[in-house]
């Protein structure tokens, strides 16, 4: 098992007054067999009530307003969380049990929304690749791993090309993008096949820095496997999900585990700077780090009253 401390701050800074700002947070890391969390908090401007619910996949979720004015939002979310080991499942099952077993899953309640695919007439090149590397002779085990090494052999790491609201299939043309991208082919990819899978949201932790998508928030998918249950897969780092991720939140995609997104009445224009910090070790009593200067930064300017672009640029700052 592994503990860390980490702070993520969220800062919206505004050329003019907004108002009545409204707000919904997934800030807050799951608990569970596999990740104990030691202590949590969240700090907002102007000190709001939050309202903490469970959404309809189970993550806790917390609403909160802002009536009055204000010139800045800050949303800081500190935590000192212990993640344990999980072992790679022992697959000792025949390839066609399992398959078996997955196709009875299209008509169960609490697989369906894993098993939704995005539909379009422009991915006739992914569905062939995905059929070529559904061997059914091979576990779901071996083909989602083998969809994920394909995902991160094919695909370029690169910023800026692409936001929130891109589909598969211009993901999948462009061949490039950021780790939601790379979760959101690898998810079309295995629900193609029949496996159930599921986004997750959270954070990568740094050792030696040879992980893609630190210093932000990170994304990566957890596919079910019969007979053992969820796994993670991380596409952009090709590897398989342990004690080096730190998970928020479970969905069907990007959209439903958004970290932070709102709304609110005035200008468009902001600047937006987020910054993560995650170390290892012990809690203490002081800060896990100072206010040191964001790894991302963007700057919104007025845009027409059809676009409601504060509420887009809150969700581009995700997933990295």
């Amino acid at each position: 098992m592994t503990r860390y401390q980490l702070k993520h701050i969220t800062r919206y800074l505004y050329p003019s007054p907004v108002r009545e700002s409204i707000n919904q947070i997934m800030l807050y890391p799951i608990e569970d067999a596999l990740q104990d969390v030691k202590r949590h908090e969240i700090t907002i401007s102007h000190q709001p009530a939050i309202e903490i619910f469970s959404d309809y996949f189970g993550n806790r979720t917390g609403i909160f307003s802002i009536p009055q004015p204000l010139s800045e939002l800050q949303i800081q979310s500190t935590a000192d969380v212990v993640v344990h080991e999980s072992l790679l499942p022992a697959d000792d099952q025949a390839a066609s049990k399992q398959w078996s077993e997955l196709r009875a899953f299209g008509s169960l309640a609490s697989y369906i929304d894993f098993l939704w695919q995005e539909k379009s007439d422009r991915l006739d090149d992914l569905v062939a690749i995905t059929k070529d590397l559904a061997d059914p002779a091979k576990t779901p085990l071996t083909v989602a791993k083998d969809m994920s090494g394909f995902v991160y052999r094919h695909f370029e790491y690169k910023k800026g090309i692409t936001d929130t609201e891109t589909g598969v299939h211009e993901i999948w043309s462009m061949r490039a993008g950021v780790c939601q991208d790379f979760a959101h082919v690898l998810l079309a990819m295995l629900r193609l096949c029949g496996i159930p899978a599921r986004y997750v949201s959270g954070y990568i932790c740094p050792k030696n820095h040879e992980f893609r998508g630190e210093g932000a928030t990170h994304a990566w998918v957890e596919a079910f496997i019969p007979f053992e249950g969820w796994l993670g897969l991380d596409p952009t780092n090709n590897c398989i999900v342990s004690d080096r991720h730190i998970r928020l939140a479970v969905g069907r995609n990007f959209s439903d585990v958004t970290p932070v997104k709102g709304t609110y009445k005035g200008s468009s224009e902001h600047r937006l700077e987020v910054g993560v910090e995650i170390i290892n070790g012990h809690s203490s009593d002081r800060p896990v780090i100072s206010d040191a200067p964001p790894v991302i930064t963007y700057q919104a300017h007025q845009a027409s009253q059809s676009e409601n672009s504060y509420r887009r640029a809150m969700e581009m700052q995700q997933q990295q």
